[in-house]
C-alpha cells in the first residue's frame, strides 16, 4: 500500500495530466506545457544561429590579427558541444508533443543548455570568458516559460553553481587554464581577481531571475485575474453560463470517445421575487452568496480531484455540470438532491429558502449541449409547478423528491 501512494505521489509531481480520466483543467495545463516546450526549441535556435554567427565573425576578426592558430585547436570541443545542441534540440523538435506530459521536461532541456554553456566558458578561458552572458538568456528563458518560481530559482541556482565550479576547479589546478589572446592569462591564478569574478557573475545571474521572477510572476497574476474574470460570475465566485455551455460540449465529446456519461443539474430558488419581497435585496444578496458556497461544496471544489463544474446560470439559477464514471450512473440525480436537501437545510438569520432541481444526463436526455440544458432547464419547470424543492429527472419528468 505504501508503495502504491508513493507512486502516484511521484506520479503526481512528475507529470501534468496524472488522473485516469482527466479533467478539462488537466488537459488545459497539459496543452500549455506543450506550447512552453515548443517555445524552449524555438528560442534555443535563435540562441544557437546567434552563437555561430558570433563565432564565425569572431574568427575572422582574430584571423587578421593572426590569432586564429591559437583559437583553431580550442574550439573543437566548443563546436562539438554546439553541434549537440543541434542535435537534441531537432530530436526535441520532432518528439516534445508525445513527452509533454512531463512535469520538469522544461527544466530539464535548460539543465542541458546550462552543461553546454559551461563547455563554452571553460574553452574560451574561464574567468575572461564572455560566453558567461547566455546564462542569464537562460535564466529570463526560465522565468519566461517555466510554471513555477522554485523551478526558476532552481534555474538559477544551477547555472551561478556550474560558473562557479568550472572557475574554481581551474583556479585550483584540476582543470588546465585555457589560454586566451588580447587577455592576461595569469589572472585565472590570482584568487581575488577569480572570487570577485565569479561573485559578479552570480550576482548578475541571481538579479537575472529576480527581475524575470518578479516580471513574469506579475504577468501572470493579472493574467490569472483576467482569465477568472473572463470565465468567473463576479458576484459568486462560481463560473459563468457562457463557460458552462462550453465545458458542456467538451464533456459530451469526452463522453462519446469514452463511453461514459454526463449529467447537468439545474437549480432555480423558489419564490425568490417574494423573499426580495419580505427581508429586502440585500437579504436576497447575502442568501445567493450563501448559495453559491452551498453549491460549490456539493461540487467539491477545492478538493482533490474535482472535476464537477459549478456555476451561475442565471440570476437565482445555479447548475452542475457532472462526469458521469459510466453511461449507466446516476451521479448526477444523488448529487442533485444532496443539493437540494443542502439548500433546505441553510438558515441566515431564520430565513430559508428551497430549490427546484431539473437535471438532464446524455444521452437519455439529449446528445448535445443545447438538447441538455433544455431538457434539465424543462425539468426544473416541472419541478417548479408541482410546488418546488424537488428534484425531477429529464424528459421523463421522473419526481425524485
Amino acid at each position: 500500500m505504501l508503495s502504491g501512494r508513493f507512486s502516484k505521489a511521484l506520479q503526481r509531481r512528475l507529470t501534468i495530466m496524472w488522473r485516469d480520466q482527466p479533467s478539462q483543467s488537466d488537459i488545459e495545463d497539459l496543452a500549455a506545457n506543450v506550447e512552453r516546450v515548443g517555445l524552449v526549441i524555438r528560442l534555443r535556435w535563435a540562441i544557437v544561429a546567434a552563437i555561430v554567427v558570433f563565432s564565425a565573425l569572431g574568427a575572422g576578426i582574430y584571423s587578421l590579427d593572426g590569432q586564429a592558430g591559437i583559437l583553431g585547436p580550442r574550439m573543437v570541443i566548443p563546436a562539438m558541444a554546439l553541434l549537440l545542441v543541434l542535435v537534441y534540440n531537432a530530436y526535441y523538435q520532432r518528439v516534445y508533443r508525445r513527452f509533454g506530459n512531463l512535469a520538469l521536461f522544461n527544466a530539464g532541456q535548460l539543465a542541458l543548455d546550462i552543461v553546454v554553456v559551461t563547455v563554452l566558458v571553460y574553452y574560451s578561458g574561464g574567468v575572461y570568458s564572455w560566453f558567461d552572458a547566455l546564462y542569464y538568456l537562460f535564466v529570463l528563458e526560465a522565468a519566461l516559460i517555466l510554471p513555477s518560481r522554485r523551478q526558476v530559482w532552481g534555474v538559477a541556482g544551477a547555472a551561478a553553481g556550474a560558473y562557479v565550479l568550472v572557475v574554481g576547479l581551474v583556479y585550483a589546478g584540476i582543470l588546465p587554464h585555457m589560454a586566451m589572446p588580447f587577455v592576461r592569462n595569469d589572472l585565472q591564478a590570482a584568487g581575488s581577481y577569480v572570487a570577485v569574478r565569479a561573485l559578479w557573475t552570480v550576482t548578475v545571474i541571481l538579479g537575472a531571475a529576480a527581475v524575470g521572477d518578479l516580471f513574469m510572476s506579475t504577468m501572470r497574476e493579472r493574467l490569472a485575474v483576467l482569465v477568472k474574470l473572463s470565465v468567473r460570475d463576479v458576484v459568486t465566485g462560481l463560473y459563468d453560463r457562457a463557460y458552462l455551455r462550453r465545458e458542456l460540449a467538451v464533456e459530451i465529446e469526452r463522453a462519446r470517445r469514452f463511453r461514459r456519461g454526463v449529467s447537468v443539474i439545474i437549480a432555480d430558488i423558489d419564490d425568490f421575487a417574494h423573499f426580495n419581497d419580505i427581508f429586502g435585496m440585500e437579504a436576497g444578496n447575502r442568501m445567493i452568496d450563501l448559495i453559491a458556497d452551498v453549491v460549490r461544496r456539493v461540487a467539491g471544489d477545492g478538493g482533490e480531484p474535482c472535476l464537477v463544474l459549478a456555476a451561475r446560470y442565471g440570476g437565482e439559477e445555479f447548475a452542475l455540470l457532472v462526469p458521469e464514471a459510466s453511461e449507466s450512473s446516476e451521479e448526477g440525480e444523488v448529487m442533485a438532491e444532496q443539493l437540494r436537501d443542502a439548500i433546505a437545510s441553510l438558515l441566515d438569520d431564520d430565513r430559508s429558502v428551497t430549490v427546484s432541481v431539473g437535471v438532464s444526463a446524455f444521452s437519455r436526455d439529449g446528445r448535445t449541449a443545447s438538447e441538455l440544458l433544455s431538457s434539465a432547464d424543462a425539468a426544473l419547470v416541472r419541478a417548479a409547478a408541482d410546488g418546488g424543492n424537488r428534484v425531477v429527472v429529464g424528459r421523463s419528468e421522473t419526481m425524485l423528491a
